[in-house]
């Protein structure tokens, strides 16, 4: 699916291929690591894997198989990715800003943003906060639920987020406001339209000027949809299997340009977020707090609790970690973070959902051991 689909749930992944990978600012204590990643490599089989450690006083990049089929060249240094949902904490952080500005109230009703927008069976505005959609409690269905995206030309295909939210809201809802808890991407469609009618720009830019550009995140951007498909830097090719046949969907930007999922960053930049978010660089301690108050996901696939565009869990080591993740056609992007250490690993295949849920352990392994050993 196209962004962090409920099936691969909020798994820690390390990518995969039969070739040995290479490391990049390899300390003598690294080599377990590379081991780690290589053998899920073998283990999930998707062409290549890239692992970044940051915090501590240690930077460190991994990789492990192939970034380029075509070529057999490895993931390049640095290199771009499609970030999918990752882009819902951007988003959710940049929401939490206009609440300490006192633009927005998280316990309003997004009747009082988005007038009329939120009608029908899946959602009433009137009852639906703002706080509910961060969290994943509005009970407004996921319209990915509803929307094939089996071919190039699905994905080729872009849908506006106003027809997105238009065919969620013609389902049923899954249950009432605040009750109870569903991933939706379709809430973060509305997050975003929230920003753009408080503010009276673009969600993308916000996150730019708020975010992007106070922390230094020079790899990091919201593509110029439908201006621009290929990746601007360095990256690794990018695959997805349709009917059997590996298919290069690189250069087809499966994002739209919308809230839920769009970004494109690197390992680096989004370990410098993480950091930066969770040492209290980027939102006052009052939504901070917000935004790392938790509610049980409801999901038994998850291994981590809900908060406003975070998630959470606690590792093998006893760390209480965040994170989000995202899945799209091409890219499998997650990451865990503390204030003082963050992983991100990225690859250039999204495994299918069984492979996802039966190695989910093994993956979180990879993750929690560059966060716990010193």
């Amino acid at each position: 699916m196209r962004r962090f689909m409920m099936t691969t749930a909020m798994v820690v992944a390390a990518a995969v291929s039969s070739l040995p990978g290479a490391a990049a600012e390899t300390g003598p204590d690294l080599g377990w690591l590379q081991n780690d990643l290589d053998s899920l490599v073998r283990t999930l089989g998707v062409p290549g894997a890239q692992l970044v450690v940051s915090g501590d006083g240690r930077h460190a990049e991994i990789v492990s198989g192939i970034g380029d089929l075509g070529t057999g060249g490895a993931f390049p240094g640095n290199a771009q990715v499609r970030i999918a949902s990752n882009t819902k904490t951007f988003v959710s952080t940049v929401l939490l800003q206009l609440v300490a500005e006192g633009l927005v109230d998280l316990d309003s009703p997004v009747e009082q943003y988005l007038p009329g927008l939120v009608r029908g069976p899946g959602g009433d505005g009137h009852r639906i906060t703002v706080r509910n959609l961060l969290q994943h409690a509005s009970g407004i269905p996921d319209y990915l639920s509803y929307l094939s995206l089996e071919s190039v030309a699905d994905l080729q295909r872009p849908r506006s987020a106003d027809e997105l939210i238009r065919l969620a809201l013609d389902q049923p809802a899954e249950f009432d406001p605040g009750t109870s808890t569903g991933y939706s991407n379709t809430g973060y469609l509305l997050a975003g339209k929230v920003i753009e009618q408080v503010t009276g720009r673009p969600v993308g830019v916000e996150v730019t000027r708020r975010i992007l550009l106070p922390l230094g995140l020079h790899e990091t951007y919201w593509p110029l949809f439908p201006l621009e498909n290929a990746l601007r830097a360095p990256h690794p090719r990018a695959y997805h299997n349709f009917d059997g046949a590996l298919i290069d969907v690189a250069d087809i930007d499966p994002g739209w340009g919308l809230s839920d999922g769009a970004m494109v960053s690197t390992g680096a930049d989004l370990n410098r977020f993480f950091l930066a978010l969770l040492s209290g660089t980027v939102l006052p301690p009052a939504q901070l707090a917000q935004m790392q108050h938790i509610v049980p996901s409801g999901d038994p696939l998850r291994g981590d609790d809900f908060g406003l565009g975070l998630f959470h869990r606690t590792n093998a080591c006893g760390m209480e970690v965040w994170s989000h993740g995202g899945a799209m056609h091409g890219f499998l992007v997650l990451e865990a973070a503390t204030a003082g250490r963050a992983v991100t690993v990225s690859m250039n295949q999204l495994p299918d959902p069984v492979t996802t849920v039966m190695y989910q352990a093994d993956m979180n392994a990879v993750i929690d051991a560059a966060l716990c050993r010193n």
